[in-house]
């Protein structure tokens, strides 16, 4: 198996920026379209590691995934000049569905740049919800050059998927939710990472108002952007990215993302392709639900971090991200996952 690397921060104390965040997303009128997700316990994985395990079940959203939040959140503060001009973003899938429903619910003409790789099934989500996608490039930094070519030469704006504040407080109301939720003991949430606008609002609000909750990170080890960045102390890109885990194909993070990562997040952790196959099975086992590979990094990093450091008794949260899987991906999820087990 590969082994997990792990980028240990120290704790920060200045806490004006994320005060400024929690304004914000307390402010976000995120549930026009989003819905507060249940946070529930997962037995089976709780018995097996020996410490309360909890779903915080984004894959309940309308589009399946958190990322309605922040594109609904940035959107929604747009302009009327800029919502006449209309909007394109780049995405391999999840906030390409989140801008494509925003911009229908508030009228606004959207173009989403889609990779060549982008599951069927994401793609058909955009255009069933009345947005023009584009498939360009093999991966998300292709399809992002193409998006910005068009918002130059066609004035649209620019919703970046999670290099923006706006959108990295909409998905901070994950954890405004999560905290409301669970009142008591908490030692520490998992958080999938692609570009960072998820863990950067989950660890904004979180350290501001509970610092002593751990934010860990949870990236594949074949796009661990944030890893790479925080071990350099600056941003970098990765030379290549894997897409099994589509929704975090992502080769660099985000500066805004960095800005309060780089400070407020404890670890960050890598998974393997079969570890993420091994936790969509518990996920299903738990839940009955079936998560695509981004959306069970946090499980797998759970499951990860446990055996590593013997945990017992904590009290653990997994953001399940998203259910955006395409049905004939399901056969080697089922065969690789006895691997990801060992």
């Amino acid at each position: 198996m590969t082994r997990t690397v792990t980028t240990r921060l120290e704790p920060a104390t200045d806490t004006r920026l994320l005060g400024d965040y929690v304004r914000k997303i307390l402010a976000a009128p995120v549930y026009d379209l989003a819905i507060c997700t249940p946070l529930q316990v997962a037995p089976a994985l709780s018995l097996a590691l020996g410490n309360q395990i909890l779903l915080k079940r984004e894959d309940l959203q309308p589009t399946f995934s958190f990322k309605i939040r922040g594109a609904y959140n940035k959107l929604a503060q747009l302009s009327e000049a800029q919502r006449r001009c209309g909007v394109v973003t780049a995405s391999a899938g999840n906030h390409a569905q989140g801008v494509a429903l925003a911009a229908r619910t508030l009228g606004i003409q959207a173009t989403i740049v889609m990779p060549t790789s982008t599951p069927e099934l994401k793609v058909q989500g955009v255009r069933s919800r009345e947005a023009t996608a584009v498939l360009q490039g093999e991966s998300f930094p292709f399809a992002l050059a193409h998006a910005l070519q068009l918002a130059e030469e066609r004035g649209y704006t620019f919703v970046s998927p999670f290099d923006d504040p706006q959108v990295i407080a909409g998905q901070g109301t994950v954890a405004m939710e999560l905290l409301n939720q669970h009142p008591g003991p908490l030692d520490a949430i998992f958080v999938p990472v692609g570009g960072g606008g998820l863990i950067a609002g989950i660890a904004a609000y979180v350290k501001y108002l509970r610092p002593q909750v751990r934010i860990i990170g949870v990236e594949s080890e074949h796009s661990n952007c944030l890893q790479a960045a925080l071990r350099a102390g600056e941003r970098v890109v990765l030379p290549r990215v894997g897409t099994f885990a589509d929704g975090v194909a992502v080769a660099q993070i985000g500066a805004y993302g960095f800005e309060i990562c780089r400070e407020h997040v404890d670890e960050v952790i890598t998974v393997s392709n079969d570890q993420l196959c091994s936790a969509i099975k518990d996920i299903y086992d738990d839940t009955r639900s079936i998560t695509e590979p981004s959306g069970a990094l946090a499980v797998a990093g759970i499951k990860q971090y446990v055996a590593d450091h013997g945990l017992r008794d904590q009290t653990l949260v997994a953001i399940n991200s998203g259910a955006n899987i395409n049905f004939d991906s399901l056969r080697h999820v089922a065969e690789r996952a006895a691997l990801g087990a060992a």
